[in-house]
């Protein structure tokens, strides 16, 4: 398959970044590509599905793998994944010997392991510059999920219709669970059985960079974990602080210790992001050199800094995400820059995810969320247009049309977009702008 067709299925198919990003899978698709990289590294605490879905198809999935690197003419092919994870590596390995171009990438149990940047330098020494993308160095990552998803969308002719998410925390079973793409977070987290805090708050996505959610809002393609936190926990306290107090507590304890910058993963790659400097420049209302506001552009929003560097518990990640917004608001984009040489100290200013989790309190929940992939009976789903990167999908159906699982609801846009597709048999109840919801038909149970 060339790069052209394998495009089109990627696009048609609704396929886009599976681990949180969004970005459209067929818009990375690219014949510069010399490193193709699968990343497996569960860049955030308690997450498993990736490891697990690797586990559970290794020969789909590293297949798949194999054929978009041929179809983009990679020189070499990596699965990016930390050497604790050795239920999967053996699945791998059984695998792997039929494809001598694929090798594996094996990493250290460190956060942020599995953000690109960082990723792309552990498994090949090169730094992406900064405010960059990965292709300016030759390299291509995918995470594993979307790799399946390609595989059922090229083998099957399945598009996007569900999705992985890991339930864990406050609930009585911790599962890893397969639902349609629309189906409430509520409804996902009761599959986990009782949740156990009464008081509970659900907090999508991974500890370090998701949001405190409602059981209202639906699972999109990005969807990875809820995290079911009682409402006292520190996740859920962090969260819920507000910038204007933050920027006031900043200004009376910040001691300008550098601990922020010198464990700031993008700044051991030499990247010009400095948020001790940001932090004294925002307190003090100091815009002498604005070059420091503007580099809040290069942040990764990896949350190190406050979650774990900071010794007052201070908040560098959401005030420099504050002003990072600000300038893109008014139109402002990453300058140009150069990143410095890495130095030697980088490998001694790694974070052990196992004293990462101890400092957020979550060795508690670090439990095996088995994957099951049995059958959700869906009555209804929220359908959002806008699951991506890019512009949202224009809907092609009405209310009242009957729709069937895998067919498409929304075409993508002009531009940078995909299609969206109904994940459950039923009838359009509602079409908007921003969603469309389907409802079951009574009596009709969902088949797989």
């Amino acid at each position: 398959m060339d790069i052209k067709e394998l495009s089109m299925v990627m696009q048609e198919n609704g396929i886009v970044g599976a681990g949180g990003a969004g970005f459209p899978s067929y818009a990375k698709l690219n014949a510069q590509t010399e490193t193709l990289i699968l990343n497996c590294a569960e860049c955030e605490p308690l997450l498993k599905l990736h490891r697990q879905l690797l586990e559970t198809y290794a020969m789909e999935i590293v297949e798949t793998f194999h054929m978009i690197g041929q179809a983009v003419g990679a020189k070499e092919m990596v699965i990016g994944i930390k050497r604790s994870y050795k239920k999967t590596i053996d699945a791998l390995q059984s695998v792997l010997e039929e494809y001598p171009a694929v090798r594996l990438g094996l990493l250290e149990e460190v956060y942020p392991a599995g953000d690109e940047v960082v990723l792309i330098y552990e498994l090949t020494k090169k730094v992406v510059p900064p405010g960059g993308l990965p292709i300016a160095c030759g390299v291509t990552v995918y995470n594993v999920e979307t790799v399946y998803n390609t595989y059922r969308a090229v083998t099957c002719g399945l598009p996007v219709v569900d999705k992985l998410v890991s339930i864990v925390g406050e609930v009585e079973h911790p599962v890893t669970v397969r639902v349609p793409i629309g189906f409430s977070i509520e409804e996902t987290v009761r599959l986990a059985g009782t949740v156990t805090n009464s008081q509970a708050q659900y907090f999508i996505g991974g500890p370090m960079m998701g949001t405190i959610g409602s059981g209202s809002q639906p699972v999109t393609k990005t969807t990875n974990a809820v995290l079911v936190l009682p409402e006292d926990h520190l996740m859920i306290q962090r969260k819920r602080r507000k910038s204007s107090i933050d920027l006031k507590r900043a200004a009376a304890c910040c001691c300008q210790c550098t601990m922020c910058t010198d464990l700031c993963p993008r700044n051991r790659l030499g990247h010009p992001i400095e948020p001790h400097l940001f932090m004294r420049a925002a307190t003090c209302k100091d815009v002498q050199q604005p070059n420091i506001f503007v580099n809040t552009m290069f942040c990764s929003s990896c949350g190190l800094c406050e979650m774990y560097s900071c010794m007052q518990g201070l908040s560098p990640r959401s005030l420099m995400a504050e002003y990072k917004a600000g300038l893109r608001a008014n139109g402002l984009k990453p300058p140009k820059a150069e990143a410095k040489p890495v130095g030697e100290e980088r490998e001694y200013r790694k974070v052990p995810m196992a004293r990462l989790m101890a400092r957020l309190d979550l060795v508690r929940y670090n439990k095996q969320a088995p994957l099951t992939e049995e059958p959700v009976d869906a009555k209804k789903v929220k359908i959002l247009l806008s699951q991506h990167i890019g512009a949202p999908a224009l809907a092609v159906v009405s209310q009242g049309d009957a729709v069937q699982r895998g067919q498409m609801i929304a075409k993508p846009a002009q531009g940078l977009s995909v299609g969206i597709h109904a994940s459950i048999d039923g009838v359009v109840s509602a079409v908007t702008e921003k969603y469309i919801v389907i409802e079951q038909q009574k009596g009709c149970a969902q088949n797989e």
